[in-house]
């Protein structure tokens, strides 16, 4: 049977650079945020968006991502709002994606906010990718040119790592990436032996 695996991490901890890593190491790795993303422009998820945020978050008949992400980031009901939208779909999405790759003894499913979502629950293991937040800020501010201020907003949406580190198997440090990758092999073997 296919072992699921949860990959999660904060914002900036790198576990997107993790994720690739598992899977040149031939590990199917479902991205969660991208999936997320591209099911934002279903007809269905429109419908139900414009339902809860109205009108004014649709331009060309598709969502105005920028001004959605504006509306919720600083509002956890509306986030919530729009997560019970969203998540959902994922999750249904995430089984039929696993039932593809029922031939694979492990499956990745990395997504950011595993344990806010609940989704964690359907994962038989969970793994943390962590680094220190002054890391994680300068490495947001390099990629995506946002202000300190919109990543910190950012980061307080999310559980702390002392609080993922409660319910996660097993924690990468990501701060070199060599000792990460050799962490993640280890893990690796690990499951592969469970």
């Amino acid at each position: 049977m296919t072992k699921i695996v949860g990959l999660t991490g904060g914002i900036g901890s790198g576990k997107s650079t993790i994720a690739k890593y598992f899977e040149s190491k031939g590990i199917p790795v479902y991205i969660a945020d991208t999936v997320a993303k591209k099911l934002m422009d279903s007809e269905t998820i429109i419908g139900k968006v414009i339902e809860v945020f109205g009108m004014d978050i649709i331009e060309n008949e598709k969502i105005n991502r920028p001004k959605l992400s504006a509306l919720v980031f600083n509002n956890s009901e509306k986030l919530t709002k729009l997560n019970s939208i969203i998540h959902p779909e994922v999750k249904t999405h995430f089984t039929n994606w696993v039932k593809m790759h029922q031939d694979s003894p492990i499956v990745i499913k990395e997504a950011a906010i595993l344990f806010e979502s609940g989704s964690y629950k359907d994962c038989d293991k969970i793994i943390l990718v962590t680094a220190p937040k002054e890391v994680r800020i300068d490495r947001v501010l390099r990629r995506d040119g946002t202000s300190r201020g919109e990543i910190e907003a950012r980061m307080k949406n999310q559980w702390t790592d002392e609080e993922k580190m409660k319910l996660s198997d097993f924690v990468i440090q990501n701060i070199v990436l060599e000792d990460a990758q050799k962490t993640a092999d280890k893990i690796i073997s690990t499951l592969r032996n469970q």
